[in-house]
């Protein structure tokens, strides 16, 4: 018994040792062959919802062995046309030390037409990534938008590669508003735009918010946004005729939506947001609003949500750089 236990521990040893000898050391990296013929992919690189008046970026990446000629042309047909700033990009990019984008051309500018990006290659490439741009239009909201990506070979090979379906956001959006105490302070989510006394006079059916700014000891009122109905938190204001509706308003910290913000985080607000988004409880005012937070609007007639952030604020000039989100019922 003693022995084969001897005999079992020598085995057991000299197999671990193997196994750590063989995990010691190090394979040798072989480069991947290119199989025969042509070849494409393609990944979007692009995030989050995608709203009219914004792009969708992709990369197309074609390559075809040396030996078997060269990539003479690449084209994407879009399911809707795009809007103006629709192209597929001429040049192939590859970061340098500094981690900046340096473009080598290596074809034609895009020719779009329609509903076709196309460039025809002017160097002697076998394998090349190109950026595409698709700017959203208006006729896409609300609808579903796909791309057909192909590449053409000097050796008669053509290769192809379908993207999507992808949903477009009925979401509208306006950047960097500004709105100051006393002047430019009347904000209508209707026509997503403020408007100053005089202006908010012509379109007094229109106006949702009041935006003030008071610094009152005792209260922390600062930056705010009140509905023309409620008088008691709009100090010293007096309302153009006939501006008077009351929209329910709910103040959000730390939400950052990448549209807006365009800072780092990876925060979307998304059409399902809005039609998920009850406000029935929530009052008509939020006072106290700070730099990179925001605030959630439905207005009197429910006819639209939207998220309002706060870009930066001025206390000394009593005004600030806001950004919306809206979306229609």
């Amino acid at each position: 018994m003693i022995i084969l236990r001897k005999y079992l521990s020598y085995t057991v040893m000299s197999v671990l040792g193997l196994f750590l000898l063989s995990a010691c050391q190090e394979e040798e990296y072989m480069i991947p062959e290119l199989e025969p013929g042509l070849h494409n992919d393609v990944i979007k690189r692009t995030l989050g919802p995608n709203v009219v008046g914004l792009d969708i970026e992709f990369a197309y990446a074609m390559a075809l062995p040396r030996e078997e000629g060269r990539i003479v042309s690449a084209q994407v047909d879009a399911s809707i046309p795009g809007a103006e700033g629709t192209y597929l990009e001429h040049r192939s990019y590859h970061t340098n030390g500094s981690g900046e984008d340096v473009g080598v051309i290596v074809g034609e500018p895009s020719v779009t037409q329609g509903v076709s990006s196309k460039v025809n290659m002017v160097s002697d490439t076998n394998a090349v990534t190109l950026r595409y741009y698709y700017m959203i239009p208006e006729e896409a909201r609300g609808k579903e938008v796909t791309f057909n990506f192909s590449a053409n070979g000097s050796n008669g090979q053509t290769v192809t590669y379908a993207m999507g379906p992808y949903q477009i956001s009925k979401m509208d959006m306006v950047l960097d508003l500004e709105v100051t105490d006393g002047d430019s302070s009347y904000i209508s989510l209707e026509d997503m735009a403020v408007y100053n006394t005089a202006d908010a006079a012509a379109n007094a059916g229109k106006i949702d918010l009041v935006y003030l700014y008071r610094s009152i000891p005792g209260v922390a009122f600062n930056h705010a946004l009140v509905s023309p109905a409620n008088s008691d938190y709009l100090p010293d204001v007096t309302l153009p005729t006939g501006v008077n509706r009351s929209s329910k308003i709910r103040k959000a910290w730390a939400l950052r939506d990448f549209h807006l913000a365009r800072l780092q985080y990876g925060i979307y607000i998304d059409d399902l947001d809005f039609e998920k988004l009850d406000l029935s409880d929530s009052p008509n005012y939020a006072i106290n609003l700070r730099s990179e937070a925001g605030a959630w609007v439905e207005t009197a007639d429910g006819k639209y949500k939207a998220y309002i952030y706060f870009n930066s604020v001025d206390n000394e000039n009593r005004k600030a750089t806001i950004s919306i989100k809206r979306y229609s019922f």
